[in-house]
């Protein structure tokens, strides 16, 4: 047993001499590998803290039981926007969170999950996969004594719950909202007061009178979260996230003493819990949706003229970050790697999605 963070590692080989034809050689001793998964999330998201619990359970059955995870809710432990800080100072081994709760540290955080206006979940993948990105992210974290890996993704989301509606960009002014990221420094330069709170503390937001508005993440697990009982209007789309990466976090130092087939083992069943949680969500989405009309949601979307106010705010704030060496670098590779695939995009999926659904309205 190790120190005060929990963390159990009994590596070892026990080497027996022969005693016969048939003896066998070698007697492996069972290795065994105990981490804490902290993660942002309320237990009843099953999409969200459902992928924290599936990594844990492929892992075990991975390794065949030499690596076992226990997770934990947010707030359970720490709270939910403080998992970062508590694993990269080795109280903890691993979280599973939000890259762009922590642009406040650096914006550059922010390419790891979304940025306004940005990439799509299969333009995400391909970045960190085919790209840059992972390198990219690797260097990031790594000042912070951490590695992660993509952990998970939302796929499209909504624009968020309204007790007004957003007619025009003077609708916004002056509304108290949640929303994270740089969504939400594009919002507060739109005219609304945006507060920073996890997901288990937004419904009683609402329904207290303390917000006007919230963005969560869609339907699924806003029907979840009860959001269509205290906001009247559910707006579409999510310009601030057409996507959102999440990521499995693990304290640099002790990822080093895993042995490589332990690290690779891993790796792969994050990349595996990414994918399950976007399956998840274009699975469950639709019918989330259906439910919320059938029960009296009012499905709204932003004029153009809102989208509009909100694209010149993302680049204005754009522009502001590009003073970050972090965030100027990496929005190098970022920006080419996208202007490529939104060509494609633009010549062959677009042009497809525009036939299939052109009478649909």
């Amino acid at each position: 047993m190790m120190d005060r963070r929990g963390f159990l590692k009994g590596a070892g080989t026990g080497l027996v001499a022969a005693g016969g034809v048939n003896a066998p050689a070698v007697i492996a001793q069972p290795r065994r590998f105990r981490l804490n998964l902290l993660t942002s999330w309320p237990a009843a998201l099953d999409n969200l803290y459902g992928t924290a619990e599936y990594f844990a359970g492929r892992i075990e059955e991975m390794t065949d039981g030499d690596v076992r995870v226990r997770t934990s809710p947010g707030g359970a432990e720490v709270g939910a926007l403080e998992v970062y800080d508590a694993v990269s100072s080795g109280a903890f081994e691993a979280c599973h969170t939000a890259p762009y709760y922590f642009i406040g540290k650096n914006p550059a955080h922010g390419f790891f999950t979304a940025l306004p206006f940005g990439m799509t979940l299969e333009q995400q993948n391909a970045w960190m996969t085919a790209g840059d990105g992972q390198a990219l992210w690797d260097e990031l974290n790594a000042r912070d004594n951490l590695i992660a890996f993509p952990g998970g993704n939302t796929g499209a989301q909504c624009g968020g719950w309204f007790n007004v509606e957003i007619n025009s960009p003077e609708d916004l002014q002056g509304l108290r909202m949640r929303f994270p990221g740089h969504g939400g420094r594009v919002m507060a330069k739109a005219g609304v007061n945006i507060q920073q709170l996890p997901g288990g503390e937004v419904f009683t937001a609402m329904e207290r009178g303390a917000l006007d508005a919230a963005e969560w993440v869609g339907p699924y697990d806003d029907q979840i979260l009860g959001m269509q009982d205290v906001a009247k209007y559910y707006y579409l789309p999510s310009w601030a996230e057409p996507s959102a990466m999440l990521g499995f976090y693990f304290n640099l130092e002790i990822w080093n003493t895993f042995p490589a087939d332990i690290r690779a083992q891993i790796q792969a069943c994050c990349a595996e819990a990414n994918n399950w949680m976007a399956s998840q969500y274009l699975a469950k989405n639709p019918l989330a949706l259906e439910e919320l009309k059938a029960a009296g949601v009012q499905i709204k979307h932003f004029p153009d003229s809102v989208l509009e106010a909100f694209a010149q705010a993302a680049r204005e704030i754009n522009d502001e970050d590009m003073s970050n060496p972090d965030y100027a670098r990496i929005h190098s590779s970022w920006s080419a790697f996208l202007e490529r695939l939104r060509g494609w995009d633009q010549t062959n999926s677009f042009r497809y999605r525009e036939f299939i659904y052109r009478d649909r309205g």
